[in-house]
């Protein structure tokens, strides 16, 4: 069954292959026999209710030199597609928020993955808060006064953007630190968004579990190690990967959020687990699939596309 595979992307060109989710989901779309057809978030048009870029067909190749070639650029009605691929890295602002309203226009009937509305309507950092008694202590404010508060009573605490992503603007704030009226401040004078506020795991000294979910089931996991002086494990800023199982706490936390993704329409997200504790539920263009393939052997883009193919 040979699929159109439109993937909205950030540009194929910039995508660091050896651990890039994207193009592991491409790679065995590809090896399917599937068409792929590549663009880029501000390429996508709506006229009506009709939706259309300007799209390129993609071949690609695991080779970190030469990873792939695109055909001339074609004005594409991505409704003529049997799937879209909403892959674009966040920040998760009012530009990706549009592109979830667009494609909403053409999705179930081209399925888009993730299904749009469920983007729009569960940031990864909100989302989490349906789930309080998986979760550390966790406060959604802009008054700096409730942020002062949160951290008299926890000691310390970690604060971060509402809609970052990457590890970007993550601070440990000490209970004695004296930044943090600084740093607010500095927060208030970049974006009217609330920041998050969550009480300090020290177990992220041991790590920050990405555990990969398809269709509302674990697939796979690994294991984030900060780097020495760091409080952030994202591999961004050089948190290191290692192999890592599931425990019988991290197996419980995803049967407890599994029903709820799958109902969503997720069929691929990647939850952030420390020392037992759900901190968040990333929908947006989760990654960790080639590091889970290298370490434990589970091909996760072929059980996405599993679920893809038996949607279509």
């Amino acid at each position: 069954m040979g699929l159109k595979v439109g993937v909205q992307m950030d540009h194929v060109s910039t995508l660091h292959i050896r651990g890039d989710t994207t193009f592991a989901l491409c790679l065995e779309a590809q090896a399917r026999g599937h068409e792929l057809f590549h663009y880029t978030p501000d390429r996508l048009c709506q006229r009506g209710n009709d939706v259309f870029a300007k799209t390129e067909k993609m071949t690609l190749r695991d080779d970190p030199a030469d990873w792939y070639a695109l055909e001339e650029a074609r004005h594409t009605d991505l409704s003529s597609l049997d799937t879209v691929l909403l892959r674009q890295d966040p920040p998760f602002d009012m530009a990706y928020i549009t592109t979830t309203h667009i494609l909403e226009r053409i999705h179930p009937e081209t399925l888009v993955v993730n299904d749009p509305v469920s983007v729009r309507n569960a940031p990864e950092k909100i989302l989490v808060t349906g789930f309080p008694d998986l979760m550390p202590e966790t406060l959604i404010a802009r008054d700096p006064q409730a942020i002062r508060d949160f951290r008299k009573e926890f000691g310390d605490i970690i604060v971060k953007p509402l809609y970052g992503n990457g590890g970007a603007g993550v601070f440990k704030i000490g209970e004695a630190d004296q930044n943090l009226s600084a740093l607010l401040e500095m927060f208030e004078g970049l974006s009217r968004e609330p920041l998050i506020a969550q009480r300090y795991l020290p177990d992220v000294r041991k790590g920050d579990k990405r555990i990969i979910l398809v269709d509302g089931e674990p697939a796979g996991a690994i294991n984030r190690v900060p780097a020495e002086g760091d409080a952030r494990s994202n591999m961004h800023v050089g948190g290191v990967a290692e192999h890592s199982e599931l425990t019988k706490r991290e197996n419980e936390i995803c049967e407890a959020i599994g029903p709820t993704l799958k109902e969503m329409g997720f069929i691929l997200v990647g939850i952030d687990v420390i020392g037992g504790y759900l901190t968040e539920i990333n929908v947006t263009s989760p990654t960790g699939v080639r590091e889970v393939k290298r370490f434990s052997g589970t091909d996760v883009a072929a059980l996405v596309w599993d679920a893809i193919e038996k949607r279509i």
